[in-house]
């Protein structure tokens, strides 16, 4: 099971101790393609956007 750093710590899981240089990268490449994604699947967030030209008022 994939955890979010934000998850409670799995029993047994030491949180504690440094990240390695290398799990450092793993981590970051993984935020980042998961970041990618998120956007690729969200796009585009909405219509582009249309000006607003007011009524004239009436005389």
């Amino acid at each position: 099971m994939n955890r979010d750093r934000k998850d409670p710590p799995a029993p047994g899981e030491n949180r504690d101790a440094p990240e390695t240089p290398h799990d450092e990268r793993k981590r970051k490449h993984h935020e980042s393609e998961n970041q990618d994604e998120a956007l690729e699947e969200t796009f585009p967030a909405s219509d582009p956007v249309s000006p607003f030209v007011p009524a004239r008022a009436p005389d």
